[in-house]
């Protein structure tokens, strides 16, 4: 008896099956099709932007392999497509082309492309306050000594992960100003300082010592 109840349940099943599928089944084709065809669309997107990056990235080393050769002015002209992409790499060309800019004697150049990247909303804040370091650096000699003090002082704070190299260049800043006692104090932290980098510890103790005398 059991058996003829589970077959009449099954039975009553699959009719509701049917009708459900009768009433619905296009809507539920229309699904899978749109998701196959949304999961095509990406693979196919991935795809794509996979051969961008490896074409990029293979553009970028172009450019370094250039600059090893001696050809700079060839590496700046593939830098700037590598630079019009976007992206990663477009970040990396950028500092490439400054630096390239400064070797030449650009100097104005040089502290532009610092700038762009600097003043760059999509560029990440590490690399943005690299630019800025950079920026002041090569240009620390004909720079009025405040607006360069100015410029760092972000880049000073706690945690900042360029902190110790801002800090030196303040105080190099200081000294072009005159101010030998704000100098002298920023080296002594410095010099005691053990998460900066040991160099530039060294760096600071001996202009501790010479400001001393």
């Amino acid at each position: 008896m059991s058996e003829i109840f589970r077959e009449i349940e099954e039975e009553l099943r699959r009719d509701n099956l049917l009708k459900l599928w009768s009433r619905y089944g296009r809507y539920i084709i229309m699904a899978v099709v749109a998701v196959l065809v949304l999961a095509g669309g990406f693979v196919a997107w991935r795809d794509h932007q996979a051969g961008n990056r490896k074409a990029v990235s293979t553009r970028y080393y172009g450019a370094m392999a250039l600059v090893g050769e001696g050809k700079d002015a060839d590496a700046i002209t593939l830098l700037a497509t590598v630079i019009q992409e976007g992206g990663g790499y477009a970040v990396l060309a950028r500092f490439e082309e400054a630096e390239l800019r400064s070797k030449a004697g650009d100097r104005a150049g040089t502290q532009a492309i610092y700038d762009r990247i600097a003043a760059a909303g999509d560029v990440d804040s590490e690399f943005r306050d690299l630019a800025v370091l950079l920026s002041v650096m090569r240009g620390l000699t004909d720079t009025d000594a405040k607006v360069s003090i100015a410029r760092l002082e972000p880049l000073t704070a706690s945690g900042k992960p360029w902190r110790a190299t801002a800090l030196e260049l303040t105080a190099a800043a200081r000294l072009k100003a005159g101010d030998k006692a704000a100098a002298l104090e920023i080296y002594k932290s410095l010099a005691d300082d053990l998460t900066a980098p040991e160099g530039l510890r060294g760096r600071a103790a001996e202009m501790a010592t010479a400001l001393s005398q």
